[in-house]
């Protein structure tokens, strides 16, 4: 089952960032707290959404996994689309759908809403991902670079 996350899933959303950043092997980067998901999910100016897989195996619905997203903009098409931040699904119940089911679930707001694109980024070495993400028709941008500017650079740069 796929359903928009309810502020009582803040603290499994929590968890699974946590868990995605173990997984990336940068298991310090996550820092964002439950109070900052609650806010930045369900506070008065909304701009990131989640939707949760939940497995109803045994009677309890457990998440499976998780995807957060927002909305994006292309200057080119002149519509919104959606820039999936993060996918995850717990390992112990990889191979059950739940992947495929939150992508759909956000290519049918794509399709529902007029977007005309739904991105994301992979590490280059997660093989598995990159594997999955084509047999679904996915292709990669090799001539794009994502850039970033965070700390000093980014205070720096700020102060004009």
């Amino acid at each position: 089952m796929i359903r928009p996350a309810r502020p009582e899933d803040v603290p499994a959303i929590a968890q699974l960032v946590r868990d995605l950043a173990a997984y990336e092997r940068e298991p310090d980067a996550a820092q964002a707290t439950e109070a900052d998901f609650h806010t930045a999910l369900f506070g008065p100016e909304p701009a990131v959404y989640a939707h949760l897989a939940e497995n109803t195996e045994g009677g309890v619905p457990v998440v499976a996994g998780f995807a957060l997203w927002f909305r994006n903009f292309s200057t080119w098409t002149g519509t919104h689309g959606i820039y999936l931040e993060d996918l995850y699904v717990r390992p112990e119940l990889r191979g059950r759908g739940y992947g495929r089911a939150l992508l759909t679930e956000l290519a049918r707001i794509c399709a529902e809403r007029g977007y005309q694109r739904l991105e994301w980024s992979v590490l280059d070495w997660n093989a598995p991902s990159i594997e999955f993400y084509r047999s679904l028709g996915a292709r990669p941008m090799d001539e794009w670079t994502v850039f970033r500017l965070t700390g000093d650079a980014l205070a720096e740069l700020g102060k004009g």
